[in-house]
């Protein structure tokens, strides 16, 4: 994840603003930084550095057209993943470069004198970060969910989420990612034992997951009736999750050691599932054992499940992102945004994006990164049984665009440009 790189990259940014601007206030400068809010600091910034500044930012849009970094990883307009380290730190010194000139007098003024929004949009510090949501206890925080509907938040989602499709879609979903990612590495990169023992290990999981798995078809819908052949009962009644688990395990000790392990995304959501796999390690996974018996294990994983994932869980929050969405992602907003109070009992969430050109086919994929985070805010916020009425409001930010506002999917979305 970049969030953590995004105060370093500027710190950077801030140090070389204070040294072209006033050499004589640098170390001075550099002294405020480090004592005081970034806040402070950032008000001692002169309006000729936005300016000088946006030539930079020119550049490295020119430089990244086309790609952006969706959910911790770099993709291109047609949504095939780049795995490049320097176009990834030009992202993200881009996007915290960008940052800072949503927040410069100009832009803010020209927000304020549009005179479509109410709320002074993106005006802090704090508004303006990136956003890492990994967990449904993070949701809660940022909605000021209480106790009380947190413990209905969880009950509720448990009951949805831990069903054995999903449970099983999102773990098929993960590793079929991880196995693109591993693929890539062999073909591309130095071929190791490690990596070409993950890949038969991940084969095999697929494998084993495949063949466990109960058909749905009407005509054996009534296998239950027929007796288990004692044969298959024999040779395969020991087949359990406990299986799955030891693959993982295996997989993990083949390629933590990796040194490209910052590129398999999925291997990080793998290991997430461990929790969940450690809870139903006793049930068994064996489509032999007979309709009626299968349809026990699976309540077994579903009971366990639910009983034992929290709010906090890295894999409760995967089957979430699985159920609402189809795929096993954390989701990334490049400004964190706020809530914004209206009239009545009116509730307003902003939350933003930056993209680096202006082509219709990356606004409409910002706006579904946006519709995404939104959209889990407020089934969080549904959920939780809120009395207030929740307004919800993406802002994409590019340089050149043509000011204007888009209705995607019952939500608005306002595109605006980073020129000065």
């Amino acid at each position: 994840m970049w969030v953590n790189g995004y105060h370093q990259i500027r710190r950077l940014l801030i140090s070389d603003i204070c040294f072209r601007a006033n050499p004589s206030r640098f170390f001075q400068s550099i002294q405020v930084l480090y004592h005081s809010s970034v806040d402070s600091f950032e008000d001692t910034l002169p309006c000729e550095w936005y300016e000088s500044k946006l030539t930079v930012l020119k550049k490295l849009s020119r430089a990244l057209k086309d790609v952006d970094l969706v959910d911790g990883k770099l993709e291109d307009i047609n949504g095939v993943v780049i795995y490049d380290d320097g176009i990834k730190k030009k992202m993200q010194a881009f996007k915290s470069l960008a940052r800072m000139f949503v927040g410069s007098p100009s832009i803010q003024k020209k927000l304020r004198e549009e005179g479509r929004f109410k709320f002074p949009f993106f005006g802090s510090e704090s508004e303006r970060e990136p956003l890492v949501v990994n967990s449904l206890t993070k949701v809660s925080n940022f909605l000021n969910v209480s106790a009380q509907q947190r413990k209905l938040v969880r009950c509720t989602v448990c009951s949805q989420v831990t069903q054995y499709r999903i449970w099983r879609g999102a773990l098929e979903d993960i590793l079929n990612g991880l196995k693109e990612e591993v693929d890539w590495l062999v073909e591309h990169r130095e071929v190791s034992q490690g990596r070409v023992l993950g890949q038969q290990v991940i084969l095999s999981c697929l494998r084993f997951l495949s063949e466990s798995s109960v058909s749905f078809e009407a005509e054996k819908s009534t296998s239950w009736m027929r007796p288990v052949p004692a044969r298959y009962a024999k040779a395969n009644a020991s087949a359990k999750w406990e299986d799955v688990l030891d693959m993982v395990n295996d997989l993990r000790r083949y390629l933590e050691h990796d040194e490209e392990i910052t590129v398999l995304y999925h291997l990080e959501k793998l290991v997430s599932m461990k929790e969940g796999l450690l809870q139903i390690k006793d049930v068994f996974l064996d489509n032999t054992i007979g309709f009626r018996e299968v349809r026990h294990q699976e309540h077994l994983v579903y009971r366990k499940l639910s009983k034992m994932l929290g709010s906090p869980s890295p894999c409760l929050f995967s089957l979430v992102m699985y159920f609402l969405y189809g795929r096993v992602r954390d989701i990334e907003v490049d400004l964190c945004g706020g809530f914004y109070k209206e009239k009545g009992e009116f509730l307003c969430l902003s939350m933003g994006r930056i993209l680096t050109s202006t082509d219709e086919k990356m606004l409409e994929r910002g706006m579904k990164q946006l519709d995404r985070a939104l959209g889990l805010f407020e089934f969080v916020w549904e959920t939780a049984g809120m009395k207030e009425t929740l307004n919800l409001q993406g802002h994409l930010w590019c340089l050149g665009a043509e000011e204007r506002s888009i209705t995607y999917r019952g939500k608005t979305f306002f595109v605006h440009d980073l020129s000065l």
